[in-house]
């Protein structure tokens, strides 16, 4: 990864923004390592995580990082909806409590945090943010639920093949623009279990479609990608989804 971080660094203009992703990040014994890497060569970091026991292993090692880069290190903490129930729905029994607790302990210790949700159970955007802003007030949480940044709202990704194909007639009817999408200024990086090198893929929405493979280093991948796999539609384009620390802005 490091050898990764390097070729970033040299690109003209550099990425600003490192993000970490899973499953959980934290589950990785070397992923505060990997964070420090990333800040050390003056990147942004946003690392997306449940906050709960993974984490909690790696609490002294957070708290080292947050002193030495301070504000350049954001937790997005992953709270499926603002009521208990709902969430335990999609997460599992017992998921709540140790999230918030994870939640609370990072705002407490001064990390810059935000909270992601999900749009599944159909509820308006407006009635959303609302529950999570009344949510945060009673956890005692500085966070702005109507900022797309603090609050981030995932929408879902379904398998029906039966959406919407993204041409280039689309951009005026949606008033949106090209490189307001992720694959426009972002790449993924993936270690495959197995492989011998790094793959970078065009985001972290297709690791695992070969179609969207674009080599083993930032400056192959550095091309236009076509949007044709329903998740181009139905999350980014249509749904407005991005996974970067803010709204339309690439990584």
């Amino acid at each position: 990864m490091r050898a990764c971080l390097d070729e970033a660094a040299g690109l003209a203009p550099p990425p600003h923004e490192i993000g970490f992703t899973g499953g959980e990040p934290f589950a990785n014994r070397d992923i505060t390592g990997m964070i420090e890497d990333a800040l050390a060569r003056g990147f942004r970091v946003l690392v997306l995580t449940n906050a709960m026991a993974p984490l909690d292993h790696h609490r002294a090692r957070l708290l080292g990082l947050r002193a030495m880069f301070p504000g350049r290190l954001t937790l997005r903490v992953s709270l499926d909806h603002y009521a208990p129930a709902r969430h335990e729905e999609m997460r599992g029994p017992r998921s709540w409590a140790p999230a918030v607790e994870g939640l609370l302990w990072l705002a407490r210790h001064g990390f810059v945090v935000a909270v992601a949700g999900r749009t599944a159970s159909g509820e308006p955007e407006a009635v959303l943010r609302s529950g999570y802003a009344r949510l945060f007030a009673g956890l005692g949480l500085e966070l702005d639920a109507r900022d797309p940044a603090a609050l981030v709202l995932f929408p879902e990704m379904t398998d029906d093949d039966n959406v919407p194909e993204i041409s280039e007639s689309c951009w005026a009817v949606l008033h949106k623009r090209p490189e307001q999408m992720m694959c426009a200024s972002s790449r993924m990086v993936v270690k495959r279990k197995g492989a011998d090198r790094l793959s970078v893929v065009a985001c972290t929405l297709l690791p695992y479609d070969p179609r969207f493979d674009l080599g083993p280093s930032l400056a192959a991948a550095a091309r236009r990608v076509p949007l044709n796999h329903r998740h181009c539609a139905n999350f980014c384009v249509l749904g407005g989804g991005s996974c970067s620390a803010s709204r339309n802005d690439g990584g």
